[in-house]
């Protein structure tokens, strides 16, 4: 009869544990660490099949709570961003878990749909499951973190145009970009070029609007109509119909964001008129959803995989105690068929 523990038996002691597995493999249990952690140590890719297998014979599970407490650390990073539903921080949010792995920690992840209180919330949540550090897209310029202050968790501002004095942050020169693709629409002839503009709740200036502004004055062209709605679909629907229905209808629209874009392209077409015939149309962040409207959208791309990268690298080092910095990455402009462009 074979010596070695059945799965069932397993089944009827309780969990499987690791000394289970090097039992079943034939291997120490310092082996099986190894290849359940990838290192520190090598292990013979034959061995490694060994244990392998007896982990997926056995069902056995790293007990990941034990292991926070053994390293103190949870190997786990927290993001927070307004709308996940977004497709640019969809595309983000998606590189930061990539940038992560890539250095062992997991990703818990949190919406604040733009609401300053559940954002707050998260962040608290965050700070009690002890993660090892908060990368927070907030709604504020300058949010207040003192919940992980408190509990000595670092962070990372993300989106972040202007330095904030304390906080590592990540951000690219929204200013720069917009005046590109405002001075691109110019160079189609376009002299009354609107704009729609995303809210936030800080009330800060946004560097969009900054920017469009000083490409039409560089121009010596006047300010077209400006409409303010949400970052979203609805938002760019709504700014869309408002800027059609301007007595100064503008020829030429430069949108803040991609999903802004996309509603605002419905408008234009419900109202009989082509693009980029009778409109042209720019936007700003570079998401895969820009190349697959009709028509593909002119946009202002963002490094995404970059600056998730440099967001987590900023994470970790700050954990290391490496003093804060900013960091703004360029932006390039995407020239495809709604500016006028073939």
């Amino acid at each position: 009869m074979n010596s070695m523990t059945t799965p069932a038996v397993q089944a009827s002691r309780g969990p499987v544990t690791r000394k289970d597995v090097a039992r079943y493999a034939g291997v120490s249990t310092a082996v099986v660490s190894y290849v359940v952690n990838g290192g520190p140590k090598k292990v013979a890719p034959a061995t490694e099949a060994k244990v392998q297998d007896a982990i997926r014979v056995l069902g056995y599970r790293p007990n990941a709570a034990a292991r926070a407490l053994k390293l103190g650390s949870s190997e786990t990073l927290g993001l927070v961003v307004p709308d996940i539903s977004n497709p640019f921080f969809a595309l983000f949010s998606h590189a930061v878990e990539d940038a992560a792995a890539a250095l062992g920690y997991a990703l818990v992840l949190g919406n604040s749909d733009g609401n300053l209180a559940k954002e707050r919330r998260n962040i608290r949540n965050l700070a009690a499951r002890q993660v090892d550090g908060v990368l927070l897209a907030s709604v504020l310029f300058e949010p207040d973190l003192e919940v992980l202050e408190t509990a000595e968790i670092p962070s990372v501002l993300l989106n972040q145009e202007r330095d904030a004095p304390g906080f590592n942050s990540i951000g690219v020169d929204l200013a720069a970009g917009a005046r590109i693709a405002v001075e691109h629409l110019i160079g189609h002839g376009h002299t009354n070029i609107g704009l729609a503009m995303g809210t936030n709740v800080s009330g800060a200036t946004d560097g969009r609007e900054v920017g469009w502004r000083e490409a039409l004055q560089e121009a010596g062209l006047p300010e077209g109509p400006i409409v303010y709605s949400t970052f979203t679909r609805p938002g760019g629907y709504t700014a869309g119909q408002r800027l059609l229905a301007s007595v100064n209808r503008p020829t030429a629209i430069f949108a803040t964001s991609d999903m802004q874009a996309i509603g605002l392209l419905r408008a234009v077409h419900e109202a009989g008129l082509s693009v980029p015939g009778q409109m042209a149309v720019a936007s700003f962040d570079g998401s895969a959803e820009s190349e697959y409207s009709w028509p593909p959208l002119t946009t202002v791309e963002q490094p995404v995989a970059a600056m998730a990268e440099a967001a987590v690298a900023a994470l970790v080092g700050a954990s290391r105690g490496e003093k804060p910095r900013h960091r703004i990455f360029p932006t390039t402009l995407r020239v495809r068929q709604s500016c006028g462009c073939p």
